[in-house]
């Protein structure tokens, strides 16, 4: 299912890593006709507290990062922020580059495999080029004892 995209409008930056954004909409009223704003606030996160207040920004929803807050920063005043490391989700490929998808036609993430990392924090790459998955991890040093 995809993601909710809101824009709307900075009103609080007091609080570390996160923003209030205030998000309206105009409806037409059943009766008489005419238009009428609804606003509603939400709580986004702000990884490296870009945002001060006045800012019209786009949020997108995302997994529950606390209690009230489960929107994501994405772009500040038209320009895309840079998305904190776990929550982006490139999408699987096959051999031929083609993303891959499951039986609903959603595309699969690649965030749902473990992949091995060195000393330095980097991705170990085999000779291919491509991640090694934990799961794929042959002839390692530990060795189970039985």
């Amino acid at each position: 299912m995809p993601r909710r995209v809101l824009t709307g409008r900075v009103t609080s930056d007091k609080m570390d890593k996160t923003i209030t954004v205030l998000v309206e909409r105009r409806i037409m009223h059943p009766l008489y006709k005419k238009f009428i704003r609804r606003s509603k606030k939400y709580a986004a996160h702000d990884d490296s507290n870009l945002c001060h207040d006045g800012d019209v920004v786009r949020i997108e929803e995302c997994r529950p990062i606390s209690k009230r807050k489960s929107w994501l920063l994405i772009e500040r005043n038209g320009v895309p922020v840079e998305r904190p490391r776990g929550f982006t989700a490139p999408a699987a490929h096959d051999a031929e580059g083609h993303a891959l998808t499951d039986e609903s036609g959603e595309v699969v993430r690649e965030e749902t495999h473990a992949v091995q990392v060195d000393e330095s924090g980097e991705a170990v790459l085999d000779a291919a080029g491509h991640p090694i998955e934990t799961a794929q991890v042959v002839g390692s040093a530990e060795q189970p004892s039985a």
